[in-house]
């Protein structure tokens, strides 16, 4: 086997990537402290195609050279939009029927491996602080909660590796 060179990879360009069609989810940041945990989701953001990102409350936006450092430009690939209240952005997405979930360990989640999306609807989800999680009210405002199912000792996972996994199982459900 040969690693492939980055010119072989048949990338989009910037301009290509704008006009592809997204899949129908958006990612929203709720007070998400860590920059690079920020860039990462832009990196996964633009690898799956996503719509736009809120970032919300004190989830910093770019440009920002810590970022940059795990975004690897995507911050300028995927559209964002701040909001200074997540329920802001939660309302705004409702008002725009898109079905909104919490990514949080709350009673009768709804596992990610049971998890069935529907083709014709819009998504978002919820990704919240390091440590405190979701704000409690907007677990109480979104349409349900995801949570993923978790084996050993610990009781979750980081922000971005779980964004990741999040956005490849929903990349892989609504990718017509």
């Amino acid at each position: 086997m040969r690693k492939l060179k980055i010119t072989e990879l048949n990338r989009l360009s910037k301009d290509e990537f704008k006009q592809v069609d997204k899949i129908p989810l958006v990612v929203v940041l709720d007070n998400v402290r860590s920059l690079n945990n920020v860039g990462s989701v832009f990196r996964t953001s633009d690898a799956f195609l996503v719509e736009a990102i809120y970032l919300c409350g004190i989830t910093a936006t770019p440009p920002q050279p810590e970022i940059h450092k795990t975004a690897l430009g995507a911050e300028d690939t995927v559209d964002w939009i701040y909001r200074e209240e997540t329920m802001d952005a939660v309302k705004e997405l409702k008002d725009n029927d898109y079905t909104v979930f919490s990514i949080e360990q709350v009673e009768n989640s709804t596992m990610l491996t049971e998890l069935v999306l529907d083709t014709d609807k819009k998504y978002a989800v919820i990704l919240g602080n390091e440590v405190k999680g979701v704000l409690q009210e907007v677990v109480s405002n979104s349409d349900g909660c995801i949570e993923l199912p978790q084996y050993g000792t610990k009781h979750s996972l980081n922000v971005s590796v779980t964004a990741g996994i999040v956005i490849w199982d929903f990349f892989k459900q609504l990718k017509k």
